[in-house]
């Protein structure tokens, strides 16, 4: 329950932060153009609108800075991008908060089990992770439907029949596409949970059966790990969060690159090069050459190059390091060319129990720096301490809504369970 409640605090942070992203705004505009019964809030703006569009509308809020948090095994995922898929209706229904709680946590739950179950992970066969997303976010929409174990059947049969998602959204240039796909897995759960709970049917094998998940993309699914354990072996509690607004791939590179300068007081003028030992798949997506120039966020909190050049000049990676000015940072420009990406094989072997890096800093005098980490901060294994969340929380947060009514939110998730309708709740979450 704690580790919920840390989650969804990180995530309203998040979607605070998102709400100035062209993402979001083309979004909203749309929706708020298209109409439809006011069911539910869409966070920070307060508008009103059906459950299934205020779904996708909150789960892109917390997706569009690439801030949420990450889980990585045999598949990446960002496992509160599912939380609209609990919230949202339940403010529609009038629920618990102990409801959510549970919908939050099967959400963790289920999500980073379909990333453990597929060796090698979907997304080394080309598919994105929204694949992934769009088999779990019906079970926790239909959790706070109070679906029937038929119903639920039917719902991930609905939802996950449609919602394959082709790895192209995150290959090469970057466009809008890469945070909307799973919020639109997100609100596809949600459409599948209410049809299904009106007796609308689905495929019943959908993962398992001829022509679904396995059979279609398979071989060499394990499929006991979706139920060994279940309900003894909470996943949400392995599950990590960003300390840096960048895709998670560089945050082990960024954690390094951050120690050796501030610990040894470097200056970007004296660094003649960077050198970066990382695992195949970070060399490959996050360092190929439209990454060296980027013009846009979207392909910058995707470039390794970009996030160093950003963490050395400004000591931090934060949403501030992503806009357009930043973007054309003359000193971070200079350094892009002087960082080298490189795959390491003994990395490639440890990961994904180790997200290994070592980076090699090489200054004007010839003197090397070398520095290995295994793990970024804000792994489980190196969590955020509380003040470390309330600050990132504080720096979305605090620039569109007052002190008081900050004081407020903080203080209602972290007694989430207490509150007998989570719409008192869901009215803090805006402007």
């Amino acid at each position: 329950m704690h580790q919920v409640k840390r989650f969804l605090l990180d995530s309203i942070g998040c979607a605070f932060g998102g709400w100035d992203t062209e993402d979001v705004q083309i979004q909203h505009w749309l929706h708020q153009e298209m109409g439809g019964k006011p069911e539910a809030r869409v966070w920070v703006s307060g508008a009103q609108m059906p459950v299934a569009h205020a779904a996708l509308l909150n789960s892109l809020l917390i997706r569009a800075l690439d801030y949420n948090d990450i889980y990585w095994e045999d598949d990446p995922s960002h496992p509160s991008d599912l939380i609209p898929a609990a919230l949202t209706p339940a403010e529609a229904l009038g629920k618990s908060g102990k409801a959510v709680i549970t919908a939050i946590v099967l959400a963790y739950e289920f999500e980073q089990r379909l990333c453990e179950f597929a060796h090698p992970g979907i997304r080394e066969r080309k598919w994105h992770h929204a694949t992934l997303t769009g088999f779990v976010s019906p079970i926790v929409a239909g959790k706070i439907l109070g679906l029937n174990v038929e119903q639920m059947v039917n719902a991930i049969g609905i939802s996950g029949s449609h919602t394959c998602t082709l790895g192209a959204v995150t290959a090469g240039k970057l466009t809008n596409m890469k945070n909307t796909v799973d919020p639109l897995a997100v609100q596809a759960g949600v459409i599948a949970a209410l049809l299904a709970k009106e007796g609308y049917t689905g495929p019943e094998h959908v993962i398992d059966g001829k022509e679904g998940l396995v059979d279609a993309l398979g071989p060499e699914f394990e499929l006991n790990i979706l139920t060994d354990n279940l309900g003894r072996d909470w996943r949400i509690l392995r599950c990590s969060m960003k300390a840096y607004a960048a895709e998670a791939l560089t945050h082990s590179p960024i954690t390094a690159t951050l120690k050796i300068v501030q610990e040894n007081n470097l200056q970007p003028e004296e660094i003649s090069e960077i050198l970066v030992k990382t695992v195949a798949r970070a060399a490959d997506i996050l360092s190929d050459p439209s990454k060296y120039q980027p013009t846009s966020k979207e392909t910058a909190d995707h470039s390794l190059p970009y996030c160093l050049a950003a963490a050395v000049v400004d000591g931090m990676v934060t949403p501030a390091q992503f806009t357009t000015e930043k973007l054309n940072d003359p000193r971070i420009r200079k350094l892009l060319p002087k960082i080298k990406v490189v795959a390491e094989p003994e990395f490639e072997e440890l990961f994904p129990r180790l997200k290994a890096t070592e980076v090699t800093i090489t200054t004007t005098e010839n003197v090397k720096y070398i520095l290995r980490v295994d793990y970024p901060k804000g792994d489980y294994r190196d969590p955020m301490s509380e003040e470390e969340l309330l600050a990132k929380f504080d720096s979305m947060v605090l620039e569109k809504v007052s002190p008081e009514k900050r004081d407020r939110m903080v203080e209602t998730i972290w007694n989430l369970e207490k509150i007998e309708n989570v719409q008192e709740f869901v009215q803090l979450l805006t402007r």
